[in-house]
């Protein structure tokens, strides 16, 4: 190759492949740095778009799970006021059976028959007081709970329905409204509505049992779904620490020696000088 002066293509060829290594450094340090393969569109176009709708799905999942976790919540909530319910009734009961033999007086009906009715109150007091997010669960009155256990907006694979109107453990709602053991016949009466009351409540907590336990799963059914898609965006989206060490360290290689390169390129006008100098002297 012929000296020249003006362009000296041995120097711009190194500073060319001088850019594309600096170039390619950036963008692994800017990998290793953001622990993502992809930070803009310009990295991987596809990919970007395959990353952003999985990390739509997740978080949409994330906010399902949140929700099925609160409707456990208000099982909960519920479960405890009908465990206290059911251990009052069989207090009912126990008043009822000793009030209904003639081994005690009528002062000790009295005594008794006070118990009855503080319990009762306090039936209709839990009744009314048991709440969800100030919806009433227990005394009928409550409304529809739509739980979204989903992503989308299937009613009947992503959407889970509560009827709380249905719960009902008012004292008048489950037949004790004119329960007594205020004398003996009163009480020999109010046995077999008591039982009638522990069978109804028992019904309610069994449908409850059955609705934490559906959403239990799908609790841990959403969380293996996140896991997998979660997976799924790190091997499209996160840098492969390995692989792009290793590149780096090339990069590192290549401009080391493009660095070299271009320095000695650059020595070829001086020698191109040293010529005309000597040609001159001559």
């Amino acid at each position: 190759m012929g000296l020249r002066i003006n362009t000296n293509v041995a120097s711009l060829n190194a500073q060319r492949n001088l850019r594309g290594t600096r170039l390619g450094m950036q963008q692994s340090l800017e990998k290793l740095s953001s622990g993502q393969r992809i930070n803009r569109a310009g990295d991987d176009a596809a990919g970007l778009a395959i990353s952003e709708n999985l990390k739509a799905q997740i978080r949409g999942l994330g906010q399902a799970e949140r929700n099925a976790e609160d409707g456990i919540s208000l099982v909960q909530i519920a479960e405890g006021a009908l465990g206290e319910v059911s251990n009052i009734l069989i207090r009912l009961r126990e008043l009822s059976v000793q009030a209904a033999s003639d081994t005690i007086g009528s002062t000790e009906r009295k005594f008794l028959n006070v118990e009855f009715e503080q319990l009762t109150s306090e039936i209709d007091r839990i009744a009314n007081s048991t709440e969800f997010n100030r919806v009433p669960l227990l005394n009928g009155t409550g409304a529809v709970f739509d739980i979204q256990i989903g992503t989308r907006n299937d009613p009947i694979s992503d959407r889970l329905t509560f009827d709380a109107s249905s719960a009902d453990v008012n004292v008048a709602a489950l037949g004790l409204n004119l329960a007594s053991v205020a004398d003996k016949i009163s009480a020999q009466n109010s046995l077999s509505s008591i039982d009638q009351a522990i069978i109804s409540v028992s019904g309610i907590r069994a449908d409850f049992g059955a609705l934490q336990n559906r959403l239990q799963s799908t609790v841990n059914n959403i969380a293996t779904s996140i896991e997998n898609l979660s997976a799924a965006n790190s091997r499209v989206r996160d840098t492969d620490v390995a692989a792009e060490t290793a590149n780096l360290t090339k990069q590192n290689i290549l401009m080391t020696a493009g660095t070299s390169v271009l320095a000695q390129a650059n020595t070829s006008t001086n020698s191109a000088l040293s010529l005309i100098q000597a040609a001159s002297q001559g």
